[in-house]
């Protein structure tokens, strides 16, 4: 962390001849409960040690400039004249556009930003840039907005100007994130109970397919889409319903008829992985690391045959880790899908053996190497 802002100092000095104030937001991990957060469920994320940072200062003219230190590109934009376009600068006007609507006047600022978290791996880089950027202008406005709030207008940044209709877990995680614990997130309330993750659970390490994604894609929001279908059918039978969440595996079933197959699949995954998250919590509690290891196998079995948002290089690298339970606790795909990242929980002095036997399976398999993170639980966003 010390060197990026070293870096980001220098640079920001370079470029705009003054001192920056510097601001550091996070990567977040997922341990189980994915797709779930749109849907009113419990998720359980974390903040990780690896950081998107922002040196900015007011901008001095009406126009905001914002150098991006790793693509070497610099953008600008004017906070009268916002609207989506099709680069990175969208993340930052969705982000002042969202002051805007709750009434606060946003100057021109000046930015330089770089990351250590991978792009394109299911780590939330873009909730990160914009729950930092947002912190930033909530202490350069003196607006007084509550990190709940800066959530929503991070949050706001993607459906808006990235077109990603997200859920609020990844904000809420990046912004609320505490070390060395995980957050259980009732995404209904959103309210969340500190679950700590101890040393003796293993090491967080995350395997990059090197498959990247776009959630952009119409994919994800299709599978969004199906969830708010299945609720809307189920709602004729089950008034009482408000969400996925409200629905219990033998109500699923006994509507299954009423709905395509399709949806019905959805729904599914959707009921069945509330309810792995909710025991994966216990599991840590009572430190029963075995369950916690199926729990985290079945989320990806749903994931892949159910909800479908798996590809054939991560179900090869959950399934190359299921096959050495001497050394892997549990492994699923995380993060929107279609490429990225696979979690595992690795046992404690195994770390070197899981990089060896699954990097030689995966360049077999794809003629590619993977890459490796280990990670630690973090803070969440917050001034340097």
């Amino acid at each position: 962390m010390q060197e990026l802002a070293e870096r980001l100092t220098r640079e920001f000095r370079s470029r705009f001849h003054d001192d920056p104030l510097l601001f550091s937001a996070p990567g977040r991990i997922n341990l189980i409960g994915e797709h779930v957060d749109y849907n009113d469920g419990f998720v359980l994320p974390g903040a990780i040690d690896k950081q998107m940072m922002f040196a900015l200062a007011p901008g001095r003219s009406d126009v905001s400039q914002v150098y991006s230190l790793d693509m070497a590109e610099g953008l600008e934009f004017s906070a009268n004249t916002l609207s989506p376009g099709h680069h990175w600068i969208n993340y930052f006007m969705g982000v002042v556009a969202g002051f805007q609507e709750r009434g606060v006047a946003v100057p021109a600022v000046n930015i330089v930003f770089g990351s250590s978290i991978p792009t394109g791996a299911g780590l939330s880089s873009s909730a990160a840039l914009c729950c930092g950027f947002a912190l930033a202008l909530n202490q350069l406005t003196n607006a007084g907005l509550a990190k709940i709030d800066l959530a929503y207008i991070a949050q706001y940044s993607e459906h808006r100007f990235a077109g990603v209709m997200c859920g609020l877990m990844d904000q809420y995680a990046v912004l609320f994130g505490e070390t060395g614990s995980l957050l259980l997130l009732d995404c209904r309330s959103m309210t969340h109970t500190e679950v700590a993750l101890p040393p003796a659970a293993g090491t967080l390490m995350l395997v990059d397919s090197k498959v990247k994604h776009s959630l952009a894609s119409s994919a994800y929001n299709n599978r969004r889409d199906a969830c708010m279908e299945g609720v809307d059918v189920l709602r004729r039978t089950l008034p009482s319903i408000q969400s996925l969440r409200d629905v219990t595996p033998v109500q699923l079933e006994e509507n299954k008829s009423k709905l395509s197959d399709e949806v019905y699949k959805r729904c599914r995954f959707v009921v069945a992985e509330i309810g792995r998250t909710k025991a994966a919590c216990k599991a840590i509690q009572s430190q029963n690391w075995e369950m916690l290891g199926k729990l985290i196998y079945a989320s990806h079995e749903g994931l892949s045959k159910e909800f479908q948002v798996s590809c054939d290089e991560l179900d090869l690298l959950v399934r190359v880790a299921g096959q050495h339970p001497e050394c892997v606790i549990g492994s699923r795909m995380m993060g929107g899908g279609f490429g990225g990242c696979t979690i595992n929980l690795v046992r404690t002095g195994q770390e070197k053996s899981f990089q060896e036997f699954i990097s030689k399976e995966y360049f077999t398999s794809f003629n590619t190497m993977p890459a490796f993170y280990s990670v630690k639980l973090s803070q969440g966003a917050h001034k340097i």
